[in-house]
């Protein structure tokens, strides 16, 4: 971060890196961040937008307050107003760490499978093809099928998982999310 952020800015910045436990240094942190909040709150940010915000990208703009809740959002308040009151009070709550974190483009070689399991009684194996995709091997009581496809950057254990561009045959490519409530388990396979 430069020294150019507001003391607000700069604390909400440090709350959603201790949040996801990164520091923004890289394209890629952005990139893992902007799929973080999207997994959260199915909200879209892009990640120039994010690199402004932390002041790695300087230019002359300020940040949309519609940005700024999002983050605020990120780490459980209301919105930024919200989060800048609690700056004020200095009443900051402390951040949840993400469970075990598989970070799908740094993690995994193609071919690896993944067993995934939600509630109720829901499996499904799939079998990772690269940059990101996945294709479904086998599945148990879940509308996921055999060859379908979607791509995922990111599993967390215990947190809903979110599949980006499901194809399922010739149906065009949908959003599709797995244990929305008490989140998935997953078990890598080499």
């Amino acid at each position: 971060m430069t020294e150019r952020l507001d003391d607000k800015r700069r604390r909400l910045c440090e709350a959603v890196e201790q949040s996801i436990n990164l520091k923004m240094r890289t394209p890629k942190d952005f990139d893992f961040l902007r799929e973080q909040i999207f997994q959260k709150l199915n909200m879209l940010i892009s990640p120039t937008t994010l690199k402004r915000i932390w002041g790695y990208l300087v230019d002359d703009t300020t940040p949309r307050d519609s940005s700024l809740t999002v983050l605020a959002q990120f780490v459980g308040y209301a919105d930024y107003d919200s989060f800048c009151e609690g700056v004020a009070n200095d009443d900051l709550p402390s951040n949840s760490i993400l469970g075990n974190c598989l970070h799908v483009t740094e993690e995994l070689a193609v071919a690896d499978r993944i067993i995934l399991r939600w509630e109720p009684q829901r499996v499904c194996v799939i079998e990772y093809q690269g940059n990101g995709k996945f294709e479904v091997l086998s599945s148990e009581m879940t509308r996921l099928q055999p060859g379908d496809t979607f791509c995922c950057l990111t599993i967390i254990e215990g947190e809903p998982l979110y599949l980006d561009r499901l194809h399922q045959g010739d149906r065009p490519p949908v959003g599709y999310v797995c244990g929305k409530k008490g989140g998935i388990s997953y078990e890598v396979i080499r």
